[in-house]
């Protein structure tokens, strides 16, 4: 298959350890993320491109009406919400974008194992339906991963299984 090698790449311990070191260091550069629960973060409003406009819209109506304001909206802690928001926002757009294409790698690479790995697989298969030495404990071992019979392993469409 060409594209069996689509990364070669190693991560040495001294890089992982610096980027583990440089994740830290965000996570101290933002001291008041919070973590929701799924609950919240199924069922909390947000406030996302659709009503951005009605965002601007109140933030106008309240500045220039106060008096309309409820008591219990705090002003000022409003006005840092929404200056934290934007910026917040394009840190959240490039780490999601980081973490795509290291999900993406991890994926890749996962796949490299798994198409080498069924390859051996099938080697270990044949060795043992042709009686070579030592095969077949190995294929006895591995065969319990396909309980339907292994032959369909050797199509693309097992590998995803």
């Amino acid at each position: 298959m060409p594209d069996d090698n689509r990364i070669s790449a190693a991560l040495t311990e001294a890089n992982k350890t610096a980027i583990l070191q440089k994740i830290t260091e965000i996570r101290a550069l933002l001291p008041f993320l919070i973590n929701l629960t799924p609950d919240e973060r199924q069922t909390l409003p947000k406030l996302g491109e659709k009503t951005l406009g009605f965002d601007e819209k109140c933030a106008g109506y309240m500045a220039a009406n106060p008096k309309l304001v409820p008591g219990f909206v705090d002003v000022d802690e409003l006005g840092k919400d929404r200056a934290l928001r934007s910026p917040l926002a394009e840190v959240v757009r490039e780490l999601d974008a980081l973490t795509q294409s290291v999900d993406d790698t991890v994926t890749l690479v996962g796949h490299e194992i798994y198409m080498s790995e069924l390859a051996f697989y099938q080697n270990v298969r044949q060795a043992a339906k042709r009686g070579i030495a030592g095969a077949q404990p190995i294929f006895d071992d591995l065969k319990e991963r396909f309980p339907g019979g292994g032959a369909a392993v050797a199509t693309p469409a097992a590998a995803k299984a």
